[in-house]
């Protein structure tokens, strides 16, 4: 069976890593199944495999492959049927999505939860992730997540264009989810699973979205165990 190395914090059935999460969600689509194997931040040895010092690394009965959008394509070629993408064409496109998220999506969330990461996190791991976080924002994780109903607006007019096409189609897929929507999702669930923070207002189409995308699977998503 596969295995996914994924980010824990102090409690190991609490997954949270967003990028794990658009892994998780490619894999229930492809109907694949896999052992989902913890790990914190300070453990590098189990993903020395691929030669990662982060997750997601997924482990192919010796065939391992590291980063989200790698894995993505590496399922994508190796198990055909339910396509996570639909060509070539829509792979290099999706590039481009996954850039916009990483960047507009995940940079917007992180600040207005990193606190809250920090308060998952064994001893150990929470003195490594206040260190190395801090340095990266340049002023303390409670100082930073304290201003975050102050950015909860700008964050809420980036996502505009998603909102857009959620406007037009149930999925960023389309009819259906596909890629786009596991890419996008992933971060939701980061929040979701480390913290009580709500990100949307009813009324958004996103909020909707979020809600058929957490009923997928059997409810899979929505069923995920939170750290809090």
């Amino acid at each position: 069976m596969m295995q996914l190395f994924e980010l824990c914090g102090r409690d190991e059935g609490a997954r949270f890593s967003p990028y794990v999460w658009r892994i998780r969600m490619a894999l229930k689509h492809k109907g694949l199944d896999f052992e989902g194997v913890p790990v914190r931040f300070l453990d590098k040895k189990p993903l020395e495999g691929a030669q990662s010092k982060t997750v997601p690394v997924l482990n192919d009965n010796g065939t391992w492959v590291k980063d989200s959008f790698e894995i993505a394509l590496y399922l994508e070629h190796t198990y055909p049927e339910k396509p996570l993408f639909g060509g070539k064409i829509a792979e290099g496109q999706a590039r481009l999505l996954s850039s916009f998220i990483d960047r507009t999506v995940v940079l917007g969330i992180f600040p207005m939860i990193v606190a809250d990461i920090h308060d998952r996190l064994d001893d150990k791991n929470a003195a490594y992730f206040r260190e190395t976080r801090e340095k990266f924002l340049g002023r303390s994780l409670e100082e930073t997540q304290a201003s975050r109903e102050g950015m909860l607006p700008a964050f809420q007019k980036a996502l505009s264009p998603i909102r857009h096409v959620l406007g037009a189609q149930p999925f960023m897929s389309g009819d259906e989810p596909a890629w786009a929507d596991y890419a996008l999702f992933g971060n939701f669930m980061w929040a979701r699973i480390a913290s009580d923070f709500e990100l949307l207002e009813k009324d958004d189409p996103i909020w909707d979205w979020r809600e058929r995308m957490l009923d997928l699977f059997d409810g899979y998503a929505r069923a995920a165990k939170l750290a809090y």
